[in-house]
């Protein structure tokens, strides 16, 4: 039997740009998610298959899947909603890729799945998608540029034109959840736990220092596996340089107001108030905008040795595009490793560089 892509929560914002850039590729991927009706309204006028499926009962959502398949999730937050798809694919022996942006489920999904799904076969990759395709790449690039690299990988992640209502409700909810909360960098051969937004760096974009606040990121998790001479490796987000500065005091607010009772469901709430579920910019906002990321690998004493540049579409453009042109890979083979793996373990960093290119996303 020909094996199937499948999307799940394919009628949210994210899941929607992924059918587009599948049906885009003359892919027909089964839809599924809670609403028959969103679903249906979606499938039909392109003829797609649809199966309902929902978290809170884990086996309609092992259903989806048999051996070979490939599963995409875009049902956030993943801390929270994310667990059940995971762990389906891996049961199943299918492959997996997901949005998320939230670091600690990917450690968790590592440290649960990876060996399960080694057994099975299956490659697993979870955040593929702009967070954090393009820093693994640039920072792929940089390392393998410096051959032995002991030096530092700082990874900064940037906009190119307007933001103004062109952020998601999910990303908005994904930040409003990091403040307050710790973070891992790589440091000597080990994670260690910094406040977000607590330090920046300035990059050079586009011949401009852009200041960038300290931030989450899977490049901690899997780049140091595959160069494991870096001395330390951080991601920052740059986004608003002119809030980086104040980032610091913001998270330490958040943190304190975190501890008090009832105090990160207020910080939840409020956000809810602001962005609905679901929603995102439209395709005439995306186009306004553009993605970019900086690695620097630097000595001990500060000086560059390697810097990489990559430069793609509006981040949700090409999240929906990664995700896309993973998923049809995977179907086709194209893995090198199973298992939990980051984008160059799965790929390797030939393959990644011309999957990337494919989705958009160039080298500077």
């Amino acid at each position: 039997m020909t094996s199937k892509i499948v999307v799940f929560g394919a009628t949210g914002y994210t899941g929607r740009l992924v059918v587009s850039s599948l049906l885009g590729r003359g892919e027909r991927p089964v839809l599924a998610g809670r609403s028959e009706d969103s679903l249906k309204s979606l499938a039909n006028p392109h003829g797609l298959q649809y199966l309902r499926a929902d978290v809170s009962d884990p086996s309609t959502v092992r259903a989806l899947v048999q051996p070979g398949d490939v599963l995409v999730s875009t049902v956030g937050p993943f801390n929270r909603h994310g667990y059940a798809a995971a762990a389906a694919a891996a049961d199943a022996g299918a492959h997996y890729l997901d949005s998320t942006g939230e670091v600690d489920f990917v450690h968790r999904v590592q440290q649960e799945f990876s060996a399960r799904a080694e057994g099975s076969g299956a490659t697993m990759v979870p955040a593929f998608g702009y967070d954090y395709v393009p820093g693994t790449l640039a920072g792929a690039l940089a390392a393998q540029g410096a051959g032995t690299p002991g030096g530092y990988l700082r990874i900064g992640y940037f906009a190119l034109g307007s933001l103004r209502q062109g952020i998601s409700g999910g990303t908005l909810a994904t930040l409003a959840d990091a403040f307050g909360r710790r973070i891992s960098v790589y440091r000597a051969g080990s994670l260690h736990s910094r406040l977000l937004g607590s330090t920046t760096y300035a990059f050079r974009v586009r011949n401009h220092a852009r200041r960038a606040l300290l931030a989450m990121g899977t490049e901690v998790l899997f780049l140091p596996e595959t160069y494991p001479g870096l001395s330390v490796v951080e991601v920052y987000n740059g986004w608003f340089p002119r809030f980086s500065r104040a980032a610091g005091a913001v998270s330490w607010a958040a943190a304190g107001l975190s501890r008090l009772p009832g105090g990160r469901n207020a910080m939840a709430k409020a956000v809810s108030l602001v962005a609905a579920p679901g929603s995102g910019p439209n395709e005439q906002v995306r186009s306004r905008s553009g993605s970019y990321a900086v690695a620097n690998l630097s000595d001990r004493h500060g000086y560059t040795v390697v810097e990489v540049h990559v430069q793609g579409p509006n981040v949700y453009t090409l999240t929906g595009e990664l995700l896309a042109e993973a998923a049809v890979a995977l179907r086709r083979g194209d893995a090198v490793s199973a298992g939990v793996q980051g984008p160059v373990g799965a790929f390797g960093l030939d393959g990644l560089t011309a999957l990337c290119a494919r989705a958009g996303l160039r080298v500077v």
